[in-house]
């Protein structure tokens, strides 16, 4: 090696497989004392490529936090763009189909779409309904028949004397058609003969919380009433109720409801028939708009409604979109279900309490009942006053049924007698008139409900009930400190009221010309409408009234008046009201006006045990409340020793200020069976014997009963007026017991049977709209 030093050591030769390194042959820590390059022969094609990369990616480890950066950067940058094309985009799609939607409205509603694609039906059809006395609402159904049907729309017109809306209303709510209904106000602001049952059906469906308030939601619906001004009171009152009474339901109205005036001196067209063809005019225009699918004006004056229309603009005057708020939903069911009379008026209240109630009805909805329960307790205050002061308390009594009350109670189908009493139709009446099937008494002892009279001849009661159908309008006390009517005077004008409720069930679609005809001939008496019939003085007076005319009596007591209970006559059927087991959960059930109403209450059920008549047990099962006191009860059973004991869960009839009852407290039915089977398991002399799934109801006996392994729960209604006519005239001494006036049970009512309760010579009616339900007890 020329010019190298001699002495100077060699670089050490790199071990095969060693790693290169640039850096440690320029390194005096190497061990190389002067700088040479790596020898020519060791540097290989794979090592320089190496050696090539390594400054810049060993720059980018040292600088790579704002690699990281730029990379956030880069990424957040292009999201924003994308979201903001994307506004810009759906804002102009918007913007398009706003200047293309009064284009859409030229289309006449004959033409269709070039295209091949399915066209979206939002009318189907029109149904217009008419009931008339002279004709006139005729002519105007078919005037407005024959207009759309140049609009190329199917009509139907159909009079609403062969109209049954029990079978048929319901399936309205998706047949996405239009019901129109023309009806005339007659006498007295009646409806025409032919529409008589219809009005009075949706009156009592409109009420009834066994229909729910969504009955009819989704149906569409316009009214046109026709009617005369001179009569100020009535003028169009039925086809202002008709349209009431479907909004009520849910229904929705597709305009306001018409008032033709045949007065022409206040016309507003001139007369009666310029009035409905300017009305006419209005629907076939709001017809072509809904079958175009066109709802802008609905949907703004329904966001005005809600407080959502920032513009303020609505083009719909108020009263046209009056009840398009949300409403709220509530449970329905399918089927009719058992209960008695009392319970459909509870709606009538908690109605008002609804969301759905038009702020502008709302006075008129509630003034009555709030003014009945004011004069009430004025009342009761105004005698407990008296009461104390020491005045003569005869010269300061007063009627029980106020004013208010009377109007109240009228309102909701009650025919009132006298100033204690009244008489209701119950609703399995009307039923088993049409052939539909009976109440539970009927499967459980034989009662022919179509000949069944509901009544009562005290409206006062000694409790205030969780699941009281009244919601506790009705007057409370703890004795009789009313004006008292005369027996025979309540019984007449009882039987008189009940008589004329049924006649007007002559014609009605479906109903049975024989049974109407017995129906007017009453055989049975419930007196449990309402109340605490027991506290009516004259009570063993009414009861021998009613065995004179050979009409059976069946008596139910709230088990908080034991003294009248041991000295009551002799009757087909008593029942006492157990409602709690235990002291603490019949306060709280019960809610009693008796400080020692638990004593009252035993004291009860040990007179009950004294009778030598058919006596009975009414148990309401609250779920959450009272299911979990079996032993409690055998131990008031084995009290009172019953003949019977009913089962059933309690029906719930809508909100109350009063109560916190809910859906959630009602049993379904299999939860009421096991609940029986558990409690008949500590009853050593009882078992389960009927059942009437219909009304969530059983029925355990005493085995008595039970003869030959067959049921003997039937009353043989004929051989007790026998017996008890032979008591009434020996004066008490010729006794008898219930097992003298027993009747076997037919198989289809013993517990078990595929019919589980329902009598098969009627039929069972289910209802059309399958997505409701009528609940019931």
């Amino acid at each position: 090696m020329t010019g190298a030093d001699p002495a100077a050591p060699l670089p050490a030769a790199r071990p095969p497989g060693a790693r290169s390194c640039s850096a440690c042959w320029a390194s005096a820590a190497c061990g190389a004392a002067t700088v040479l390059p790596p020898p020519a022969e060791d540097m290989d094609a794979p090592l320089d490529a190496w050696d090539h990369f390594y400054v810049p990616l060993r720059t980018l480890w040292v600088n790579r936090f704002y690699v990281y950066l730029g990379l956030a950067f880069g990424i957040s940058l292009c999201l924003c763009v994308q979201v903001v094309i994307k506004k810009l985009g759906d804002r102009a799609t918007k913007k398009s189909s706003v200047q293309k939607a009064p284009t859409a409205r030229v289309t006449p509603v004959a033409n269709g779409p070039s295209s091949h694609q399915k066209k979206e039906v939002h009318v189907s059809g029109v149904k217009v309904f008419y009931a008339s006395q002279t004709g006139t609402a005729k002519g105007f159904a078919a005037s407005l028949a024959q207009a759309v049907t140049a609009l190329g729309l199917p009509v139907v017109v159909i009079n609403l004397k062969d109209y049954d809306p029990d079978d048929h209303l319901g399936e309205e709510v998706t047949s996405k058609s239009i019901c129109v209904f023309l009806v005339a106000t007659y006498t007295d602001g009646r409806p025409p003969d032919g529409a008589e049952w219809f009005c009075k059906w949706l009156e009592e469906a409109s009420s009834d919380f066994r229909f729910g308030k969504t009955y009819l939601k989704g149906m569409r619906y316009a009214v046109f009433g026709l009617g005369n001004s001179a009569y100020e009171s009535n003028f169009n009152k039925v086809g202002r109720n008709v349209d009431r009474w479907l909004w009520m339901l849910s229904a929705r109205r597709v305009m306001t409801c018409g008032e033709g005036d045949s007065n022409v001196v206040k016309s507003r067209h001139g007369n009666l028939e310029a009035d409905f063809a300017a009305w006419q005019a209005h629907f076939l225009s709001q017809l072509q708009d809904l079958s175009r699918g066109n709802f802008g004006e609905k949907k703004a004056c329904r966001k005005h409604h809600e407080g959502s229309c920032e513009k303020g603009n609505c083009k719909l005057k108020k009263k046209e979109g009056k009840g398009e708020g949300p409403r709220r939903e509530a449970p329905e069911e399918e089927e009719q279900f058992e209960t008695t009379s009392e319970e459909e008026s509870g709606a009538e209240e908690g109605r008002s309490h609804s969301p759905v109630v038009d702020v502008e009805d709302l006075g008129e909805m509630m003034g009555s009942m709030k003014k009945a329960k004011k004069e009430r307790e004025q009342q009761d205050m105004e005698l407990d006053l008296s009461r104390r002061m020491g005045k003569n308390e005869g010269s300061e009594k007063r009627e029980m049924i106020t004013p208010a009350l009377r109007e109240a109670l009228s309102k909701q189908g009650y025919q009132l007698i006298g100033s204690h009493s009244g008489v209701k139709l119950c609703r399995w009446t009307k039923s088993m008139l049409r052939g539909r099937g009976g109440c539970y008494k009927h499967t459980f002892y034989g009662i022919e409900s179509h000949r069944c009279m509901e009544t009562t001849p005290s409206l006062a009661c000694a409790n205030k009930c969780v699941f009281c159908w009244r919601h506790h309008t009705n007057p409370v006390g703890t004795e009789w400190r009313w004006k008292m009517d005369r027996p025979d005077m309540i019984l007449q004008q009882a039987i008189e009221n009940h008589q004329n409720m049924i006649k007007q069930f002559k014609g009605v679609p479906g109903v049975r010309a024989s049974r109407l005809e017995e129906g007017l001939q009453v055989k049975h008496c419930a007196l449990s409408l309402v109340g605490e019939p027991i506290m009516y003085p004259e009570i063993n007076c009414f009861l021998k009234l009613l065995h004179q005319h050979r009409i059976s009596s069946f008596l139910v007591t709230n088990a908080q008046f034991p003294t009248e209970i041991r000295n009551l006559e002799p009757v087909t059927q008593l029942y006492v009201s157990v409602d709690a087991s235990t002291k603490d959960s019949l306060k709280k059930i019960d809610r009693p006006l008796f400080r020692d109403f638990w004593q009252r209450f035993l004291d009860s059920l040990r007179a009950l045990a004294a009778k030598q008549q058919r006596t009975v047990y009414r148990l309401t099962l609250v779920k959450a409340w009272n299911v979990e006191e079996l032993r409690a009860y055998a131990e008031l059973v084995s009290l009172g020793e019953p003949d019977f004991i009913e089962v059933k869960g309690v029906t719930y009839c809508g909100e109350s200020s009063a109560s916190n009852l809910t859906m959630a407290n009602v049993p379904w039915h299999e939860e009421v069976i096991h609940f029986v089977e558990e409690l008949v398991d500590l009853l050593p002399n009882y078992e389960i014997a009927c059942e009437h799934e219909h009304s969530n109801c059983l029925l355990i006996a005493h085995t008595k009963f039970k003869i030959d392994g067959e049921w003997w729960t039937w009353i043989d209604y004929d051989r007790f007026q026998e017996l008890i006519q032979e008591y009434e005239t020996s004066h008490g001494s010729k006794t008898f017991s219930a097992k003298d006036y027993m009747a076997k049970t037919p198989p289809w009512a013993v517990f078990g049977a595929r019919e589980r309760g329902f009598d098969p010579k009627d039929t069972r009616f289910q209802r059309k709209n399958k997505s409701k339900d009528i609940s019931g007890c």
